[in-house]
Order: C-alpha cells, then sequence, then structure tokens
C-alpha cells in the first residue's frame, strides 16, 4: 500500500476520536503503537510526513494539527522510527498545538514551535 494510502487510513482512523474531543484515545493509540525493527533512512521519515500532509490536503475535512501529528507518528513509528507527539501550549493569546519530533527535531511543521509553545505532553 502506498504511503499516501497508509496516511489517509491513518487519519480516517483517528477521525472520531479527534471529533468527540477525545484525547486520551488518540494518547493511547500513539502511545501503543510499537517502534518497528526496520533500517531507517532519514529522507524515509520526510516522505512519511509529507505524505501525511498531502493526505490532510485531500482529506474530506479541515485536518487538526493533532490528527495529523498523531498519524504521523503512528505511521513513523511503523516504519522504525521512534517519533513522538508532542503539545504545547502558550497562554497569552491562549493557543495549543500539536507538533512531531523525531530525535528532538520538529519534522512535521517548523523548527520554532518549541520556542512558542510550553511543552505539555510528549508521547
Amino acid at each position: 500500500m502506498s504511503l499516501l494510502l497508509l496516511a489517509y487510513w491513518e487519519l480516517l482512523v483517528l477521525e472520531v476520536p479527534i471529533r468527540r474531543k477525545d484525547f486520551a484515545v488518540i494518547y493511547e493509540r500513539v502511545r501503543r503503537t510499537p517502534i518497528a525493527n526496520r533500517t531507517k533512512r532519514t529522507s524515509d521519515a520526510t516522505q512519511i510526513c509529507q505524505a501525511v500532509d498531502l493526505a490532510a490536503v485531500l482529506y474530506f475535512r479541515k485536518v487538526l494539527c493533532l490528527q495529523r501529528s498523531a498519524a504521523a507518528v503512528c505511521l513513523l513509528k511503523r516504519r522504525g522510527f521512534p517519533g513522538q507527539l508532542v503539545v504545547g501550549v502558550q497562554p497569552r493569546p491562549f493557543a495549543a498545538h500539536a507538533w512531531v519530533e523525531l530525535d528532538g527535531a520538529v519534522v512535521n511543521d517548523r523548527p520554532y514551535m518549541p520556542d512558542i509553545y510550553a511543552v505539555l505532553e510528549r508521547c
């Protein structure tokens, strides 16, 4: 199955908990996704994030950052990358955001996200 189809499927799987605002289900899905034993290549992580971004553009609804990032982490883990879902907030004006980190670097968003948002959770 192509990466794009896998990414779209992952967005679909996360649709119900996103619409119900059920962070616990999303968190558990990400946390319980095992990291596969595969040989890693730098371009693979980039390709995975790009596939999720393209799937989000083609998706039938607006994809929230949490849904997009959770999908990317699950796919990264299945390909052998120890990706982390990171959720952060800024107090004033209040805003929350989710992104993906791999080896401490943001891989699916702007690299300065940790400078803007205080990290609440990593999984």
